[in-house]
């Protein structure tokens, strides 16, 4: 697996259900040690509500998940949001549905849905990235060979990050290496633009988030 998709940002929505309140918040997380902090921030925020449920998928496998009803009836909250987020296809993110007890019950079918589709409303508002692994190749030359290096950059659809402009210009390309060659081809084609010249002073590995 090269990358997983996951949100950019903290995203909320709130939904009305028969007098009871329903707010949702889902937030990218880097480990399950953040979805906790997350959950408990939330829960603190929304000391007063009924219900704080949560569900987390806190690896890019979506092998570490976790889930809480907070006190509504078994499976009728913790899981269906989870199961919402499994079906987004959605990785490493937290999704925290409060609820604000409007006095008419929804039984279990009814409960079921409302948190699910909290969670489901949520996703579609939000603006899902996909993280891919890349090679950060930092890259330092003169404004000749900026407007060279930009060109091939907008050609081969890399994006380039932590622009400066000083005396020399240096950034950052983020090169996808979903295969081996990949990297080979950039450094390649980069030292042809430069006549064989070596323009990366330091390369390092993570991952981006590319929109989708």
């Amino acid at each position: 697996m090269s990358g997983y998709l996951t949100i950019d940002k903290k995203y909320e929505i709130i939904n009305i259900i028969e007098r009871s309140k329903f707010i949702c918040e889902i937030s990218p997380i880097e480990d399950e040690q953040q979805a906790k902090d997350i959950i408990e921030q939330v829960s603190k925020k929304h000391s007063l509500a009924t219900h704080n449920c949560y569900a987390y998928i806190a690896d890019e496998l979506g092998l570490k998940q976790k889930f809480s009803d907070d006190g509504e009836p078994q499976g009728t909250a913790g899981l269906p949001i989870l199961n919402a987020l499994n079906n987004s296809g959605l990785r490493k993110v937290v999704a925290v549905v409060t609820r604000y007890f409007g006095g008419i019950k929804l039984g279990t079918g009814g409960l079921a849905r409302a948190y699910g589709g909290a969670v489901t409303d949520c996703v579609e508002k939000a603006q899902i990235v996909d993280m891919q692994k890349v090679a950060f190749c930092k890259v330092v030359l003169d404004y000749e060979g900026y407007s060279k290096l930009n060109n091939l950059l907008m050609r081969l659809n890399i994006p380039a990050v932590e622009t400066a402009f000083e005396n020399d210009v240096s950034l950052k390309a983020v090169v996808k290496i979903e295969t081996d060659k990949s990297l080979k081809d950039f450094k390649e084609k980069l030292a042809d633009l430069f006549n064989g010249k070596n323009a990366i002073t330091n390369i390092d590995y993570g991952y981006y988030p590319f929109k989708v």
